[in-house]
């Protein structure tokens, strides 16, 4: 029923129907009103079916009742809100029941010159200890990891940079600059204040010269294949405390002991070397001279023009045998006007030393040793 349809209708009409709905005083109404009356009449009677029957009472807006309700609607957001920031900035396993840990512990590895991977266990007590020591300040304070730079002995290690992280994870990668460089990671919470909490400390790593390579992947698997490279980069064969917690986390996720070099590469295998065969074993060495310069250059190697790339980039891979060799690189300009000689000189001496032949318990001995 709309007051379009209504107008089609004359006064008698409407009369009847405004009495047939119960509209108060249609008998004194004008077409206009009596149309007016049935819209509303209309839209209540759609009220109330839609309510299943019944009126609906409604509080005025800006009511006590009304107040109430907007006030308990924002309470519970606001108890939601520090709920999630709370589980945010756990650093702790206790949202995991499957695994609690036993104690504090922060692992570095290297992963290659410019990354490091970070891993850690922390204890519901350290968090909670926190909490305690950062009082007021704690409902402010962020989780995060300190990178540290460790210099020559004897010097204060430098804070390089504090790096956010969230609770429910216990990994993270660190990026580092200008290797190689030597590193130590602190984890805790900072607060606005300027105030830092640190829960736990872990080894000292170094990080290799760019351009090897061999580069490291990102996942066990990888540290698998390359467990004595990493483990010795991340300070694994160093005497200290943190160097055991590395070890004990290479031994967990590789599920087999580690030690030394000698144990970590012989294994249980080394047992029975009773009659062993002879060492095959040679080591040889390649040279690669490389450089740039600008696009259009003549660049000739040993006499012979090399190829250049686009970017003016070159690079040239040649055997190194056992002598001294003077490696000329000629570089002449576009219009042959200036030209410029780098003479490169290396030398390969080449030492094979006597092989040492051990006893089987001797090599059995040092397989059960630690480091």
């Amino acid at each position: 029923m709309t007051p379009t349809s209504l107008r089609s209708l004359n006064c008698k009409v409407l009369a009847q129907m405004a009495k047939k709905a119960g509209v108060a005083g249609w008998h004194a109404m004008r077409k206009e009103e009596l149309i007016k009356a049935l819209v509303r009449a209309a839209r209540k009677k759609a009220r109330k079916k839609t309510a299943g029957g019944r009126a609906v009472r409604t509080a005025p807006r800006g009511t006590a009742a009304d107040e109430q309700t907007v006030a308990r609607a924002k309470s519970r957001a606001i108890q939601r809100f520090h709920s999630a920031q709370r589980l945010m900035k756990l650093l702790d396993d206790q949202g995991d029941r499957r695994r609690r840990a036993s104690r504090d512990r922060l692992v570095v590895m290297v992963r290659g010159p410019y990354w490091l991977q970070v891993s850690w266990e922390l204890t519901s007590q350290s968090v909670e200890r926190a909490v305690a020591a950062l009082g007021e300040h704690w409902h402010n304070a962020r989780p995060i990891l300190r990178l540290l730079s460790v210099p020559s002995a004897g010097a204060i290690e430098q804070r390089i940079r504090d790096i956010d992280i969230h609770g429910g994870v216990n990994t993270w990668y660190v990026d580092v600059q200008d290797p190689p460089g030597k590193y130590r990671l602190e984890i805790g919470y900072l607060a606005d204040s300027g105030e830092f909490q640190s829960l736990c400390r872990s080894n000292v790593v170094t990080t290799p010269t760019p351009g090897a390579r061999d580069e490291l992947d990102h996942n066990w698997d990888d540290v698998a294949r390359n467990c004595d490279k990493i483990y010795a980069m991340s300070g694994g064969n160093e005497a200290s405390g943190s160097a055991g917690e590395l070890r004990e986390l290479f031994e967990e996720r590789l599920r087999r002991p580690m030690g030394a070099p000698l144990v970590t590469r012989y294994g249980g295998g080394a047992d029975g070397l009773i009659n062993p065969k002879p060492l095959d074993f040679n080591v040889d060495a390649e040279l690669i001279v490389y450089g740039a310069c600008s696009p259009g250059t003549h660049v000739s190697f040993r006499g012979e023009p090399l190829e250049i790339r686009h970017d003016g980039t070159f690079t040239v891979r040649m055997a190194m045998p056992d002598k001294r060799q003077v490696i000329p690189v000629a570089a002449t300009s576009k219009d042959g006007v200036q030209q410029q000689t780098i003479v490169i000189a290396v030398e390969r001496n080449t030492k094979v030393l006597e092989a040492v032949i051990r006893e089987p318990n001797e090599v059995a001995d040092a397989t059960r040793q630690k480091p």
